[in-house]
């Protein structure tokens, strides 16, 4: 095993930073890791914007749930997709389809994970920000987001100030199939679901118990921000 397996790994959520800036050569040498991820037919079609305004890192924690890390991180990046850059190059663009969606929401994933790995095999480390799809409205209105830029989430950065345990994740045999999708293996999640109520145990001094099943069944059992569609429709996505 290498030291970039190492690092992928060991990944943990940090939530908790010292109070110790980012220099400029390595915030710089991140966003050169996530400009080199892979991009679908070479559209880069990703824009990050590093925000640095107390006042507007303050407005953010709120649109995205009052999540505090957000205002104490070293550095906090927006991960948008975007085509606006892509109208500037080709006026009559034919903007608007689910596709073009879909791959702004996954060439930002890549570009943030590839920031992400970096930053942790310097020993910093991070928490992605989905809440900003909370307010994405509020939050493109902050930010000045034009038409066909939408921001698909956010990621805390700085030096760690926790060491919370590894998050057990779900077995190779629930995610790899072979050849066609098969069945899920009762057994084996119920397996998982013991090992997710043992995790919580320890790490929340027995005042959580709640097995990965359970966690599932309370997130899936609810509307998921249904007005997203008209906010990105607002944006120019996803209109046809």
């Amino acid at each position: 095993m290498n030291t970039t397996i190492e690092t992928i790994l060991s990944h943990r959520s940090i939530r908790k930073f010292k109070d110790q800036s980012i220099d400029s050569e390595t915030l710089n040498t991140l966003l050169n890791c996530a400009r080199a991820a892979s991009s679908s037919s070479n559209l880069q079609c990703v824009s990050v914007l590093r925000v640095s305004s107390e006042e507007n890192r303050a407005l953010l924690a709120e649109y995205a749930g009052n999540q505090a890390y957000v205002a104490g991180a070293s550095e906090f990046l927006v991960f948008c997709a975007d085509f606006n850059r892509h109208q500037q190059i080709v006026p009559d663009a034919k903007l608007g389809f689910i596709e073009q969606t879909l791959i702004g929401a996954v060439d930002c994933a890549l570009m943030a994970q590839n920031c992400l790995v970096a930053a942790e095999s310097l020993g910093l480390g991070g928490v992605y920000i989905g809440g900003l799809r909370n307010n994405p409205d509020k939050v493109s209105a902050l930010l000045n987001l034009p038409e066909h830029v939408f921001p698909m989430f956010g990621l805390c950065l700085g030096y760690p100030d926790q060491d919370p345990g590894l998050k057990p994740r779900l077995p190779l045999e629930l995610i790899v199939h072979e050849d066609s999708y098969q069945e899920m293996d009762k057994d084996v999640l119920a397996q998982y679901d013991d090992t997710m109520r043992n995790y919580y145990r320890e790490r929340t001094q027995g005042k959580n118990e709640q097995s990965w099943s359970e966690q599932i069944s309370n997130t899936v059992s609810k509307e998921a921000r249904p007005f997203m569609m008209d906010r990105l429709n607002q944006q120019g996505f996803a209109k046809k």
